[in-house]
């Protein structure tokens, strides 16, 4: 038994990073990879040094909050309405296409029409932090293939956030349409708020004192987290709000310190993200669905980066620019994880259909970092050439 549990959990998480990703570099791998297969040797189901992967998932989300928020503060609010006016077909349209083979899938290996259509929608969805985490900085902040990922994956959250409040509203008897109805309310609601207490407190404050760097970093980490906090209360996603905390500030000159102060403690939350989801994924529960996770991952890898490329094509993007970004959110998203995980424990649909779920989910966040790191500039290429920070 060690005298500090804690302490001991971080240990293993972050030496066994550290081990496996010197493996994965050797072995020409993304480092996003050995996180993933460090959480599955040590969690629950393997060598069982980590029981409680469930805590490290909540600690981890953390990373993906200051990930949203450093991508907020980097997005101008005209700028993000006029991006979002552009993206909201190839959204629409890719997300139907990318749903349909899920559910055909689905109905054809025995699943119900339910969990189906609920497999199909998670599939609509590109992961926010592989798709954003392996793009060059310059690239992400002032290029315009960053500016179009940002707001597509901005709009896929939202779906995704809708589909969690209607899974909610089915799997509970006290949730009826009037609570959705004021749930939905609250974005804009929350955006009102964000922008008004940013100009009136945040930024004459920041102003006041702002030669006290250490005053700066807590203020703006307490702002991330209370906005939040403030979007979880009334049932949207956290990391929306800390979305929107990014960008009521997006227009202030001190935007730039705040996003290059926060990338250390966004990469240590991030970590312990994806540690996580290897921790916390049913080894055992992998012979039974790992014949139609597999083809749905191909599906996936094969079906993306070609319906992205036609859709960006159409839409007037270049097509190197199209293809690459089509590579890029070729995945599954990390929503896909909370929505069969919550599916599952409001008996929406079997366990069955959530390890299938997340089992694809977690073929894609292996073998699609590899693909973007071999072929486009990372700030974790193997190669010189492709290596962009």
């Amino acid at each position: 038994m060690h005298s500090d549990p804690v302490l001991f959990t971080v240990f293993l998480i972050f030496s066994g990073a550290a081990v496996l990703a010197t493996l994965a570099l050797f072995a020409q791998q993304a480092l996003l990879v050995a996180y993933i297969l460090v959480g599955i040797l040590f969690g629950p189901w393997v060598f069982k040094l980590v029981v409680d992967p469930v805590l490290i998932q909540e600690v981890g989300h953390i990373g993906i909050m200051f990930l949203l928020f450093l991508l907020g503060l980097n997005l101008h609010p005209q700028k993000l309405v006029q991006l979002i006016r552009e993206t909201t077909a190839v959204t629409a349209a890719s997300s139907l296409a990318f749903a349909l083979p899920g559910i055909v899938i689905g109905a054809l290996f025995g699943l119900s029409w339910t969990e189906a259509l609920l497999l199909g929608a998670t599939l609509m969805f590109s992961s926010t932090i592989i798709g954003l985490k392996l793009l060059p900085t310059t690239v992400l902040h002032h290029q315009r293939m960053g500016e179009i990922m940002i707001s597509i994956l901005l709009l896929q959250d939202i779906i995704a956030v809708l589909i969690i409040l209607l899974l909610q509203v089915q799997g509970s008897e006290n949730t009826g349409l009037l609570h959705l109805t004021l749930t939905l309310l609250s974005l804009p609601a929350l955006f009102i708020f964000a922008f008004l207490f940013e100009r009136y407190v945040l930024i004459k404050l920041i102003r006041r004192f702002e030669r006290i760097q250490e005053y700066i970093f807590l203020v703006v980490i307490g702002w991330c987290l209370g906005m939040a906090e403030l979007a979880a209360q009334v049932e949207l996603s956290s990391e929306i709000g800390a979305f929107i905390a990014g960008v009521a500030l997006a227009a202030s000159r001190i935007s730039l310190f705040i996003s290059e102060t926060l990338k250390p403690v966004r990469d240590f939350f991030l970590v312990m993200f994806f540690f996580s989801l290897g921790a916390s994924f049913n080894v055992q529960a992998l012979p039974e669905v790992v014949l139609p996770a597999s083809l749905l991952t191909g599906i996936t890898l094969l079906l993306k980066p070609w319906v992205f490329r036609v859709l960006f094509q159409h839409a007037g993007e270049p097509r190197s620019s199209a293809l690459e970004m089509g590579v890029r959110l070729g995945q599954v998203s990390e929503f896909a994880f909370l929505i069969a995980i919550l599916a599952v424990e409001l008996a929406i649909i079997s366990p069955k259909a959530s390890y299938l779920i997340q089992t694809c989910a977690l073929l894609s966040f292996i073998v699609s970092p590899y693909i973007i790191v071999l072929r486009f500039p990372t700030p974790i290429a193997l190669s010189d050439r492709l290596r962009r920070d």
